[in-house]
């Protein structure tokens, strides 16, 4: 030693040497396996210092350790037990020093990192990658939940990890992010080698209410209900199995989202080209009722070729009821053909048509002036309605029930459900509307009462009775009202009280209404018009001669003739 170094130099550089060339507890050193017994390997870290390691450190999850005299491998150096050089070292926590590395390095670059799951936990899996620990969730396992992962247990595969925190030894880790990136890549290349319009070959992979996906060798397409086949199809389970193999036609790809529709019904001939052709206006057919709504019911023609039977065309007689009181589902019926409408792909049919219309068999069998009985259905206060054969009502209104009642006074004497009988007064067949007549089928007592009279005809009739404002008169066997301005020329002698029930008297016809049924009748009318009469055949009083000479010539002519 030169005598320019002091002790305190030499101190310190040999301090400095020791710090350099001794290793420091927690950290990862290198060592060579010197030996392998009882279970442990036998590890010289050098410095004189030596550790023992169990071996299962040296395996992967599930596998045998692969560890032999001489092989350099990686501790973690805990601590230096003593001066012999005896050093507490672990592989396990080497390799979990140098995967958190590894594994900081991959998540930033977003990379792949490979490992292996060893263990279930709550919520979801271990994950051994390399050394770190990883906790992998049940929904990132697959694409699809899975009912038995034994299969996946200790199976070296990619993971993508999600998040990681280094200080509370956390990493949560996906299975599924690298399947769905693959079967994307998949999807993308099998994608790319369809076009719309090709027919291909796919398996029934799932089933739903509103349709099914087929498997097109690594790509899923839909197949919606309404495209299975040109017929009504309530549920795809109908016609698809899970596993069967189908042929369906690509109709739309979408490049952006990789969602492919699919059909089936596209590769048989549409039915509705040979529709008009078939089914020609107001031909019959034969048809199954397929589904019944509020607004009527559909029938089908054939296979793909439906029509609606609207409510307002299901029954002549049954209104305002729905479709399913009339017919069912499954049930045969015929129908005619009403209206094809190509544009929008519908048949109108009818139910109705097929059954003939009762209002014309009704006025064939019974014309205008026949006679008809049927019970009374109802009672309105304009009329009473008939039930008549066919379900179909006919109407007697108020003033077709008496010839000499109108109003209530004419309908207080029917009750409903009375059997009654009536004439027939008029039809409407398009209208749907029956008018009936009691009246009619007995004589007008007020027509042959006035038969052969005329207005200012002069007749004699029988005083019935006396009343305040004029006299009732008969006149075969019609009841008339001579009122009191009308009994005499005179005003002195209009009075009531000079006639007696039971006189005859003369009085002139004023009026004749049949329509109102009511007969005028004047005494003071029948006067003047003899004056004037008498006046014009036996001179004027601007001739000189009185009135009273008039009068009594003309009564005394009248008395001779």
């Amino acid at each position: 030693m030169s005598a320019s170094v002091t002790m305190e130099d030499f101190e310190t550089l040999l301090n400095e040497s020791f710090e350099l060339d001794v290793p420091k507890e927690g950290s990862v050193v290198k060592g060579t396996v010197i030996a392998i017994e009882a279970g442990q390997a036998i590890i010289d870290i050098g410095f004189k210092m030596e550790g023992r390691v169990e071996l299962k450190e040296f395996a992967n999850p599930g596998e045998a350790p692969e560890i032999n005299v001489s092989d350099k491998v990686e501790v973690y150096l805990e601590r230096v037990e003593n001066s012999k050089g005896e050093a507490v070292i672990s592989r396990e926590k080497a390799r979990r020093e140098e995967a958190w590395d590894r594994m900081e390095k991959a998540y930033s670059e977003e990379v792949r990192v490979d490992g292996a799951i060893f263990g279930r936990v709550k919520g979801g899996f271990t994950v051994d990658l390399g050394g770190a620990v990883a906790f992998l969730p049940g929904s990132q396992v697959d694409v699809r939940p899975v009912r038995d992962a034994s299969t996946l247990m200790g199976m070296k595969q990619p993971f993508q990890i999600l998040k990681m925190d280094r200080r509370r030894g956390n990493i949560v880790v996906s299975r599924r992010a690298i399947l769905e990136e693959s079967r994307a890549e998949q999807r993308a290349e099998v994608v790319g080698k369809l076009a719309e319009g090709d027919s291909v070959e796919g398996v029934v992979k799932n089933i739903t209410e509103y349709g099914a996906f087929i498997d097109l060798g690594g790509v899923d397409g839909l197949l919606h209900v309404t495209d299975m086949a040109w017929r009504r199809i309530n549920h795809p389970s109908e016609i698809l199995t899970i596993g069967e193999t189908i042929n369906v036609q690509v109709i739309k790809i979408n490049k952006d989202t990789h969602r492919i529709s699919l059909g089936m019904k596209q590769l048989e001939e549409d039915p509705w080209n040979v529709v008009a052709a078939s089914y020609p206006l107001e031909s019959v057919h034969t048809g199954r009722v397929t589904n019944i709504t509020d607004y009527g019911a559909f029938v089908e023609l054939a296979a793909g070729v439906e029509g609606l039977v609207h409510v307002s065309e299901m029954s002549w007689t049954k209104k305002n009821v729905h479709p399913g009181k009339i017919v069912s589902t499954s049930q045969e019926v015929e129908v005619m053909v009403l209206e094809i409408d190509d544009a929008k792909r519908r048949v109108s049919l009818g139910l109705k048509q097929t059954q003939g219309n009762p209002w014309e068999s009704f006025e064939k069998l019974h014309p205008v002036g026949s006679q008809v009985e049927g019970e009374i259905k109802n009672i309105t206060e304009f009329g009473l309605f008939i039930g008549l054969e066919d379900d179909i009502d006919g109407m007697v209104h108020l003033s077709d029930i008496d010839w000499n009642k109108s109003g209530e006074e004419a309908i207080k004497d029917y009750k409903k459900g009375d059997l009654v009988k009536a004439g027939v007064s008029e039809i409407d067949v398009e209208k749907e509307r029956i008018s009936l007549s009691i009246k009619m089928l007995g004589s007008d007592q007020f027509v042959e009462a006035v038969d052969g009279v005329k207005r200012g005809a002069v007749i004699t009739v029988e005083v019935t009775s006396i009343e305040e404002g004029g006299i009732e008169v008969n006149f075969n066997g019609m009841k008339s009202f001579i009122r009191r301005s009308d009994l005499s020329r005179d005003r002195s002698e209009q009075r009531p009280d000079k006639f007696s029930v039971g006189d005859k008297i003369d009085a002139r016809v004023t009026s004749l209404d049949s329509k109102s049924r009511k007969l005028g009748l004047s005494i003071k009318a029948r006067e003047i018009a003899e004056e004037k009469e008498a006046v014009e055949q036996y001179g004027s009083t601007d001739s000189g001669a009185s009135l009273g000479d008039i009068l009594g010539a003309a009564l005394k002519d009248q008395d001779e003739k």
